[in-house]
C-alpha cells in the first residue's frame, strides 16, 4: 500500500501563522520608526527576532510581506469586531468605533498613517492598495444583506468619515485637539465619538 503524505500537524500551522504575524507586526514597527526608506528584509527579521529566510519561505519576499501587512485586517481593526448584526448603520458604526479604538491605542498605526501623509513612496502605496482591497473585501461580510438608505453615496460618505477619523487621531496624538475640540482625555474622546456616532445615525439610521 503506497505511503500517503501526512497533513502538517496543527501545531506547525499555528507556529507558522504566529511567525507570519510577528513579521507583519515587525514590518509595521520598522516603517513607523524609520520610514519606508529603512524597510528591508534584514531590518524586519531583526525586529521580529526571526531568521530572514522565513520571510522568503512564508511570503516569497519583501513585496509579498508588505501586501500581507496591508491586507491584515486584524492589524488595522484589532479583534473587536463581533458577528454582523443589526441595520446597515449599526454595523458600520460598530466597524468605525472598533477601528477608532484600535487606531487610538496603537502608536505604530498612527505613525504609519503619518508616513502615508508625508510620503508618496511605492512601498506605502503598495501597503495602502492592499489595505484598501482587504477592507473592500471585508465589507460584504460586515453589511450582510443590509443596504444603505436609498440616495446615500455610502462609499463617499465612509471615505470622508474615515479621513476625519484619521486626522482627528493624529491631531489628538500630536496637538491634543483640533478646531477647538480637545482630544486629550478619555472624556474628550467619548464626546468626539458620540458626535461621530450621531453623524452615522443621521446618515444611515440605526433602526
Amino acid at each position: 500500500m503506497p505511503d500517503r503524505k501526512k497533513a502538517p500537524p496543527a501545531k506547525a500551522t499555528r507556529d507558522r501563522e504566529a511567525t507570519e504575524q510577528r513579521f507583519i507586526e515587525a514590518a509595521a514597527r520598522v516603517i513607523a520608526r524609520d520610514g519606508a526608506a529603512g524597510l528591508g528584509v534584514n531590518a524586519i527579521a531583526a525586529e521580529a527576532g526571526a531568521d530572514k529566510k522565513l520571510i522568503y519561505r512564508y511570503f516569497g519576499g519583501l513585496d509579498r510581506l508588505l501586501e500581507a501587512m496591508g491586507a491584515n485586517t486584524a492589524l488595522w481593526l484589532g479583534h473587536a469586531l463581533s458577528a454582523p448584526q443589526g441595520s446597515y448603520g449599526e454595523r458600520l458604526t460598530r466597524v468605525f468605533l472598533a477601528y477608532a479604538d484600535n487606531l487610538r491605542s496603537d502608536p505604530v498605526l498612527q505613525k504609519l498613517l503619518a508616513w502615508e501623509l508625508a510620503s508618496s513612496s511605492d512601498t506605502l502605496r503598495r501597503i495602502d492598495a492592499a489595505r484598501s482591497k482587504a477592507m473592500y473585501m471585508l465589507m460584504p461580510k460586515v453589511r450582510g444583506d443590509e443596504k444603505p438608505p436609498e440616495g446615500v453615496d455610502a462609499p463617499a460618505v465612509n471615505a470622508i468619515l474615515l479621513a476625519a477619523l484619521h486626522y482627528m487621531t493624529l491631531r489628538g496624538a500630536t496637538m491634543g485637539g483640533f478646531s477647538g475640540l480637545s482630544l486629550k482625555t478619555e472624556a474628550d474622546w467619548q464626546r468626539a465619538m458620540s458626535a461621530f456616532k450621531g453623524l452615522l445615525e443621521r446618515t444611515y439610521g440605526n433602526d
